[in-house]
C-alpha cells in the first residue's frame, strides 16, 4: 500500500506530485529545491546557501516519513552549473554522512532557475 508523505515544514508540491511516497519500507522523495517553507520564497543566495536550504527541506521530509539522513540509500543531485560542484559537495557531506549512492548531474535549467535540486530514496523500516 502506498502512503503519501506530506509536511508543512518542507515546500508544498507545486504540481501534480507528492513530497514523498512510502512503499515496502522505502521512501521515494520528490526533488527539493531551495524554497523556504515558512515564506514560500526562494533562498536566493549562492550555491552554498541554496544547497543548505534544499537539503534541509529533504531532512524535513525524511523526518515526517520517520527516517533520517543516515537511512538514505540513494541521492540524485541536479546542479545548474557543474562549476558549483565543490561548494555543493561541501554542504552535501555535512548531511549525508552515511555516504549513500549518488548521481550528480548538471542540467540546463532547474525549476524557478535555482542552482540545485536534491532527491532521495531512503529506508523507512518498521
Amino acid at each position: 500500500m502506498l502512503k503519501k508523505v506530506s509536511t508543512p515544514k518542507a515546500p508544498a508540491a507545486i504540481g501534480p506530485y507528492s513530497q514523498g511516497i512510502i512503499i515496502d519500507k522505502m521512501l521515494y522523495a520528490s526533488g527539493q529545491i531551495p524554497i523556504i517553507p515558512e515564506t514560500g520564497e526562494l533562498e536566493t543566495g549562492d550555491i552554498t546557501a541554496q544547497a543548505e536550504q534544499a537539503i534541509k527541506n529533504v531532512g524535513e521530509i525524511l523526518k515526517e516519513a520517520g527516517t533520517s539522513f543516515e537511512n538514505v540509500v540513494k541521492t540524485t543531485c541536479f546542479l545548474a552549473d557543474m562549476d558549483d560542484f565543490a561548494e555543493f559537495n561541501g554542504v552535501y557531506e555535512k548531511y549525508f554522512t552515511g555516504k549513500p549512492a549518488r548521481s550528480c548531474v548538471a542540467v540546463k535549467t532547474l525549476p524557478k532557475n535555482v542552482l540545485c535540486e536534491v532527491e532521495v530514496i531512503a529506508y523507512v523500516g518498521e
